[in-house]
């Protein structure tokens, strides 16, 4: 523990809940020592504060609007120093979901004091959840993709991404203001947000609500390895189908096996 008591963050979306939380931890203090770091309303806001730093256990809602507790988790626990998480709910089916997700611990509404205790003693022992464990279990979207940039999420809102292409170990998440670089496999994207992207191409997933339409390339626009619009001629008489999205001016070429797309569209 980097502190000489632990630094807790209070996440819940209901102002009373965080009031009897903090509550509960003062009456904690004599046994374990702790500090009260901060309190947030959503996943969102919860990630903002753990960026800043010192945060060591985190005492997260599941049900939240904005993000929840379970997309809040998949996104932490790829930091390379994560927080210890410890869900709290007043539902049953997900604190036993969060319980086999390998979590620290689950805490059920009303919360006592003993059984807080239990758990913030085995939160500083445990191993931090893992992303995958999480992602298997909740068969859930997510709202965000996030970036891990100089030991910091960056949140990348799902709606904003126009397409997702693999090269190399990473995936281009591409928005119309910039891109980032994912580290996670495109083939788990393409099935975690189905009906959200299309594939085009072996290495390219576009934004089906993005697409506008579609162009004939001429002169040597056959399909590059990359996905991308290339400049050699091919099959059919040096021109190409490629997919135009919203707000950017790259064209993506649509593979052969794909063309089928632009009738479908």
């Amino acid at each position: 523990m980097p502190h000489s008591s632990a630094r807790i963050l209070i996440v819940d979306d209901e102002a009373p809940a965080r009031r009897r939380m903090r509550d509960l931890l003062d009456d904690c203090r004599d046994q374990f020592p702790l500090t009260i770091a901060d309190e947030a309303a959503n996943g969102v806001e919860a990630i903002e504060i753990i960026n800043k730093g010192g945060i060591d256990i985190v005492l997260i809602d599941i049900r939240m609007p904005v993000m929840d507790g379970l997309e809040v988790a998949r996104h932490v626990a790829r930091m390379e120093a994560a927080p210890k998480l410890i869900f709290v709910t007043a539902f049953d089916q997900y604190a036993v979901k969060a319980f086999e997700l390998c979590a620290i611990d689950y805490l059920l509404k009303p919360i006592r004091r003993e059984r807080l205790l239990s758990a913030l003693g085995r939160a500083i022992a445990l191993k931090p959840v893992q992303a995958e464990a999480i992602a298997e279990a909740t068969q859930s979207r997510r709202k965000h993709l996030s970036i891990h940039e100089r030991g910091k999420i960056v949140l990348v809102p799902v709606e904003d991404v126009l397409y997702l292409k693999a090269e190399l170990k990473y995936v281009t998440v591409r928005t119309v203001q910039k891109e980032f670089l994912l580290e996670e496999s495109l083939t788990k994207l393409e099935e975690e947000f189905t009906g959200l992207f299309t594939r085009i191409h072996r290495n390219t997933l576009v934004s089906t609500k993005d697409v506008i339409g579609f162009e004939k390339i001429a002169d040597g626009g056959a399909e590059a390895d990359d996905g991308h619009v290339g400049t050699d001629k091919g099959d059919n008489g040096g021109t190409h189908w490629a997919v135009v999205i919203r707000g950017i001016p790259e064209r993506l070429a649509v593979s052969r096996r794909q063309q089928h797309l632009v009738k479908e569209f």
